[in-house]
């Protein structure tokens, strides 16, 4: 079994008792109690702790000094005497750090009961990793552990690594890009892997807390045998995409874990990551969301592995979807255009061939603008494209063979559908709009890209104009849809995706 542990961080017996109440509440399987926040905690303090959590679930006990990053700074006597009155009160383990041990022996005091040898570098992963890990196992502990900052998220391969090579042991690195060693612990069968209870509740950098960890990243459904997926980008922490996808898992019974992954923009980090987790197939990474600014690289990924490239995704020169399958082949997508479509000729009641020659005015020549306008040139809508920057409108329209003119021409606006693909609108600057109300004709159909807030000031105007409105919500939901659709095989469940995001 893999645990789920809470660290108990709290500065007071008090506090301390009711954070282990809520804990084993909320769904904790072990609970460590960090006797260094405790100033100078008295050995009945100690054995009271270990009394509110025993015969409930395993309890470990430690007393970081800080010379190993914890809050301890009295004598190391008074420490280990601490960890002993722990002992002598039945907690299930003692983590004692390496660094403290001398001559390849355990204190005496220690030698009958279950030990968490440690190690922690809070600045880089250590070169000498194997070797820490060769004097670690001289002491034959019961748990080795590891905790380390990554560089990057290439360095979390190591802690993933050693989880699949010592099943039962405790590896990690921390901060956010260490998020996918904590996520995965329970599926390479590490011991435990560490949840707070809250964010100024954690114990090390990057601790995600314990409800989102029940919930969100569904650890209860969690095994060996499932299949993982995630999104790439840089920044990643505000995705709504592992709400999203770990809620459809959950509602169709899918054995899939989605998370985020927080990789650096240059294309070495990105590359060493893909061959990293490619490398690895027993992780079984079948499928990636990509998001800014990764999207070019994971078309370039797919096209030096010689992978399946769906033909308009090379066209507009960004995947946003990538899909690993049995063979450890790699394909590439892009659901941007196909959302966006759906979106359109949902509203319209049409298929895309129907789209053919009606006048269609595309604000903004960014990668989203892109997708949509290799879309609409596909099925021979007629595009404009309107921007503020003019070069950037003269080289998508030449990229495409289709019309160009600066945004300050807007007010000579004729066209029968408004696609916004800028930021113009979107929280917190909802005052703005890209086309002026006046504009706006009961003939036409305004799709908004920007997907908070759900009406933006555009839409409400073309509503007021008696205009069909498409939201950005809606593309939003379509493209996952496409995404769970290529991740699983399965039909989406595009009602639920709307709840979540919703």
């Amino acid at each position: 079994m893999t645990y789920l542990a809470v660290p108990i961080t709290a500065g007071s017996l008090e506090q301390a008792k009711a954070d282990i109440a809520r804990a084993l509440g909320d769904g904790a399987e072990c609970i460590e109690l960090r006797l260094d926040y405790l100033g100078n905690p008295s050995a009945t303090d100690v054995t009271s702790l270990i009394a509110a959590v025993k015969e409930k679930v395993p309890v470990i006990a430690t007393c970081r000094p800080i010379w190993e990053g914890g809050q301890f700074a009295g004598q190391e006597q008074q420490r280990l005497t601490l960890l002993r009155q722990a002992a002598i009160a039945a907690a299930d383990y003692i983590d004692l750090e390496l660094e403290s041990l001398k001559d390849h022996k355990i204190p005496s005091e220690f030698q009958d009961v279950k030990l968490i040898i440690s190690n922690h570098d809070f600045e880089h992963l250590p070169r000498d990793f194997r070797q820490r890990l060769y004097r670690l196992r001289q002491y034959q502990p019961n748990i080795p552990k590891f905790a380390y900052m990554p560089g990057d998220i290439t360095d979390c391969l190591t802690a993933l690594d050693m989880l699949h090579e010592n099943p039962g042991a405790i590896a990690m690195a921390m901060g956010p890009a260490g998020t996918i060693t904590r996520l995965l612990a329970k599926k390479l069968g590490a011991f435990l892997t560490f949840a707070s209870l809250s964010g100024e509740k954690e114990s090390a950098p990057g601790q995600i807390n314990l409800r989102q960890m029940k919930q969100l990243y569904r650890w209860d459904a969690i095994g060996r045998d499932t299949r993982l997926y995630g999104v790439i980008g840089h920044p990643i922490g505000h995705s709504l995409s592992p709400h999203i996808h770990n809620r459809s898992f959950d509602h169709t019974g899918f054995n899939g874990l989605y998370i985020p992954l927080l990789i650096d923009p240059k294309w070495e980090v990105f590359q060493a990551f893909m061959d990293g987790i490619m490398a690895r197939k027993w992780l079984d990474f079948r499928g990636l969301s990509v998001t800014i600014p990764h999207k070019h690289h994971a078309l370039d990924y797919v096209r030096q592995k010689g992978g399946r490239l769906e033909t308009l995704a090379g066209r507009i020169g960004a995947v946003n979807t990538l899909i690993i399958d049995d063979a450890g082949q790699i394909s590439g997508y892009n659901s941007d255009y196909a959302g966006a479509m759906d979106a359109i000729t949902d509203t319209l009641g049409i298929e895309r061939a129907d789209l053919k020659g009606i006048p269609t005015a595309v604000i903004g020549a960014g990668g989203v603008s892109r997708a949509i306008v290799a879309g609409l040139i596909d099925v021979n809508a007629q595009v404009t494209i309107y921007n503020r920057t003019v070069e950037k409108a003269k080289n998508l329209a030449a990229d495409f063979n289709c019309q160009w003119k600066p945004l300050t021409e807007i007010q000579n606006l004729d066209a029968k559908i408004i696609i916004n693909c800028t930021s113009i609108g979107m929280h917190p600057h909802m005052e703005n709009t890209p086309v002026p109300g006046e504009l706006l004709k009961p003939d036409m159909t305004v799709f908004d890209t920007v997907y908070n807030p759900k009406e933006t000031r555009l839409l409400k105007e073309a509503k007021e104009a008696g205009a069909k409105t498409v939201n950005g919500q809606t593309m939003f939901i379509n493209q996952a849809a496409i995404q769970f659709q290529l991740f699983t095989g399965q039909r989406p469940p595009k009602d639920i995706m709307q709840e979540v995001l919703k």
